[in-house]
């Protein structure tokens, strides 16, 4: 009876104890939203930040960027350029970090933040790498490794983790996680729902979905998953956006769609919520050309005697039209502060000699098949006029011959690689762009076929929604995967403006 009486009295202390840590949590979250209803910013800390995609939409809405942790130093750099160059810790927030062994209170203290660490941050977001994620990451492993389950052994599938213990230290009143959609069936497990669990363990209400950046004015058909999860204390609902435009997208993005929520049950699962409603009354889905309409032409590569020079990002150039013709144009040149400015820099482009003939006569949506059948109609025409010039029959094993093919002909498989190539089509908005831009730019081919040529630096940024004044470091293939990489400012700022909403209940 003894013992009984002392378990008992120590199932109270416990209980004491605990709704003790309920109450100083519910306190200390209380604190942090009333800091920011009564005029305070909401600080961020934006974790894989890449150049800063997530952290302009975030800025944008008016939240205040506290710091960013990245592993690519030019990534690091681009990112402190815009946010942090008029502040004396530039060189630190310029830093690239490896978030595994970089500490908060190291890196507050290095900022020259006093006190605790939970005390200077109030949203988390990031979106922790995504290539273990994503299927061509994963068969890239596989052919690398000559294992087909190495995708679960890549060390980067674990990072968000990592996101997880910045959450558990810093204690946000909201946290934005952002990655492919096949996060959510990688090797039939659902990441999302892990971080949901470990989440709800650490007192907040999680919801995930799948958005399409489209629907949002955003020229860009780019499907992502999105989590928000905001401290259970508050007593706030998770809402996602409502989608602005309307497109009836392309089957691939369907079946992408369905392979990544293939496990997921809608009705048993209490973290996922359905995408929001699209309905073709919305505003029609921006184009490519009304996103590019006004930024240089570019035709200098067409010269006879253009040679390879190493990129100038820095060199400017006057914008196609001086009036913009929608305010998505507007928007981008004047993000920040309109200065006036009828120039625009980052007009890079890559020198492909051997292709420009084929870009100039692909058509509309045509992939790689249809533009090898384009190279090698050009190279019968060059074989032809050749023959005639000689008065000789030309072998396929002679020099001559075997020059004009591989100066005409591309070399890739065109059953292995068929949507390698793509030209965009005017009146779309543009597929998908990649991390692969920083290797290649041959998936978006610029519609205009006078300018025979693939997207410049500018343009896919652009595409991306980064405003025109955006500074980046590093060389043109670095900063083209910057790009890739990021999430759309525009979107961001859709979803930075959603949670305010959520913590202050507008």
């Amino acid at each position: 009876m003894k013992y009984f009486f002392e378990a008992i009295t120590l199932l109270i202390v416990i209980k004491n104890i605990i709704k003790t840590e309920e109450i100083n949590d519910e306190a200390f979250f209380s604190s942090k939203l009333k800091r920011v209803e009564n005029g305070g910013k909401l600080r961020l800390l934006d974790l894989f930040s890449g150049c800063g995609g997530l952290s302009l939409g975030f800025h944008k809405a008016d939240y205040e960027i506290i710091a960013a942790i990245e592993l690519d130093p030019k990534a690091a750099k681009s990112h402190a350029l815009n946010f942090h160059s008029n502040t004396s810790y530039f060189d630190v927030h310029a830093k690239a970090r490896d978030i595994m062994e970089t500490d908060p209170n190291q890196l507050f203290e290095e900022l020259g933040l006093k006190g605790n660490v939970e005390e200077h941050i109030d949203i988390i977001v990031g979106g922790p790498p995504c290539q273990a994620f994503t299927r061509v990451g994963r068969a890239k492993l596989r052919e690398i490794k000559n294992d087909s389950n190495a995708f679960l052994n890549d060390s980067r599938s674990q990072l968000y983790k990592r996101y997880l213990e910045y959450v558990k230290e810093l204690k946000p009143l909201a946290l934005l996680m952002e990655n492919v959609p096949d996060i959510l069936n990688y090797g039939g497990v659902n990441i999302a729902d892990s971080v949901c669990h470990d989440l709800t363990a650490q007192g907040y209400k999680c919801r995930y979905t799948l958005l399409n950046t489209v629907y949002y004015g955003i020229p860009q058909m780019r499907e992502r998953m999105f989590l928000i999860a905001v401290h259970e204390s508050l007593d706030c609902d998770v809402i996602f956006p409502s989608p602005t435009h309307y497109i009836e997208l392309p089957n691939g993005y369907h079946g992408s769609r369905n392979v990544a929520l293939k496990h997921i049950n809608p009705e048993a699962n209490p973290y996922y919520t359905p995408s929001p409603k699209v309905h073709n009354d919305l505003l029609s889905a921006l184009t490519v050309k009304q996103a590019l309409s006004d930024l240089p032409i570019i035709k200098e590569h067409l010269n006879s005697d253009s040679k390879k020079v190493i990129p100038d990002l820095s060199k400017e150039k006057g914008y196609n039209s001086e009036l913009c013709e929608n305010d998505f144009q507007k928007l981008m040149r004047a993000w920040f502060s309109y200065s006036g400015t009828t120039k625009v820099s980052a007009n890079a482009i890559r020198y492909l000699p051997r292709d420009y003939p084929i870009f100039r006569k692909m058509k509309p949506g045509d992939q790689y098949p249809e533009a090898l059948q384009v190279a090698r109609s050009i190279f019968e025409k060059r074989i032809k006029k050749e023959r005639e010039k000689s008065g000789k029959l030309l072998s396929e094993t002679s020099k001559t011959y075997q020059e004009i093919l591989e100066k005409t002909v591309p070399p890739y498989d065109e059953g292995k690689f068929p949507n390698k190539w793509r030209k965009m089509e005017a009146d779309m908005p543009a597929r998908t762009l990649m991390a692969h831009l920083g290797k290649d730019s041959y998936s978006h081919i610029h519609y205009d076929s006078e300018q025979a040529r693939t997207i410049s630096v500018r343009e896919a940024a652009r595409l991306q929604t980064f405003p025109d004044e955006f500074k980046f470091a590093g060389s043109m293939n670095a900063v083209f995967r910057q790009i890739g990489n990021a999430v759309p400012p525009l979107m961001a700022l859709k979803l930075a403006t959603s949670i305010k909403n959520i913590l202050l209940k507008k």
